[in-house]
């Protein structure tokens, strides 16, 4: 009898294999965490359209911009942007050198890593520990944008900089740990960036 492709899916699914959406990274419990709190807030991407076809329309058909419309935009892409930073970390779209990275041994790529982890937990704690007491008084006193809507745009992202700086830095170390024990990764081909 002839497998088809739904058969192979099916016999993937009775595996339980564990693999996040358009990746092979393991999963693992920091993974879990951080991909909820990601497919929860990309749904903001279309909520933040919807603002700018709106504000479009009450702008140049009916002549009667809004206030609030470009400031919740701005409000929503912070958070999003922020978000999309521990997404990034997560499928490793980080910024490597790949030029160094890719023609050396996996020992020495190891050691590379090691040290990017280093270098960002240093530079995580730094943020947390100088932006603490700024993104705490921004959010005891629910401080806001200071425009004519007056949104608490920094109420909300100053003490979201700080939690996304833990999640990115927990990533890194998660992704440190799974990818250890991993071969050498094939060399980056920026031919296939053309596809």
């Amino acid at each position: 009898m002839k497998k088809n492709k739904h058969d192979e899916l099916k016999i993937d699914l009775a595996k339980d294999v564990k693999t996040a959406s358009k990746d092979d990274f393991e999963i693992t419990w920091v993974d879990r965490i951080n991909l909820i709190i990601c497919h929860i807030f990309k749904y903001l991407i279309p909520i933040i359209v919807l603002v700018m076809l709106y504000e479009v329309f009450v702008r140049y058909v009916l002549f009667s911009p809004t206030l609030w419309a470009n400031e919740l935009s701005l409000w929503l892409a912070g958070i999003v942007y922020l978000i999309g930073g521990i997404y990034a970390m997560r499928v490793r779209s980080h910024i490597r050198i790949v030029f160094l990275y890719d023609i050396v041994s996996r020992k020495t790529q190891r050691i590379f890593d090691l040290i990017g982890v280093i270098v960002l937990v240093i530079y995580a704690f730094a943020v947390i520990k100088g932006g603490m007491p700024d993104a705490s008084r921004a959010f005891l006193k629910w401080e806001k944008f200071g425009t004519a809507w007056d949104p608490p745009i920094p109420a909300v992202l100053k003490p979201l900089i700080l939690i996304t700086m833990i999640l990115i830095t927990a990533q890194a170390i998660n992704n440190l740990i799974v990818d250890w024990k991993k071969p050498k990764e094939k060399a980056y081909d920026p031919a296939k960036d053309l596809e």
